[in-house]
């Protein structure tokens, strides 16, 4: 559900409302501006913490190494180990990674089926 609050300018929030109320985070009257203003602060500084911990280089030769690193990814976010935006990242490039390996295969294949037509 969308939040209720209307702007000055007539258009409602686009925010979704919170779980227990009718209003977004930022426009729910039951939150004080203190607290407002403390997890905007907050909010701010776990911005610039996304890497507390350098992850180690892996080696990847196979899609499977790939597989391995998006499992390995996935249970680092849900254990709370790994910020989002770092797994969104590794999740990102391992995709682009994995289609310059299928790309990779494919060519390998067609130069071995023009070789095998030369001869």
């Amino acid at each position: 559900m969308k939040c209720l609050f209307v702007k000055p300018n007539g258009d409602q929030c686009q925010a979704n409302a919170m779980t227990s109320s009718d209003f977004c985070y930022t426009h729910n009257p039951e939150i004080s501006e203190e607290e407002k203003r403390e997890a905007k602060s907050k909010g701010g500084r776990n911005r610039s913490l996304a890497i507390i911990n350098p992850l180690p280089p892996i080696k990847i030769e196979k899609t499977r190494d790939i597989t391995a690193l998006l499992v390995e990814t996935i249970n680092e976010v849900r254990g709370g180990g790994l910020d989002c935006r770092v797994a969104n990242s590794i999740g990102y490039l391992a995709g682009v990674a994995l289609k310059a390996y299928e790309t990779s295969e494919l060519e390998d294949r067609l130069d071995r089926i023009e070789i095998a037509i030369k001869n």
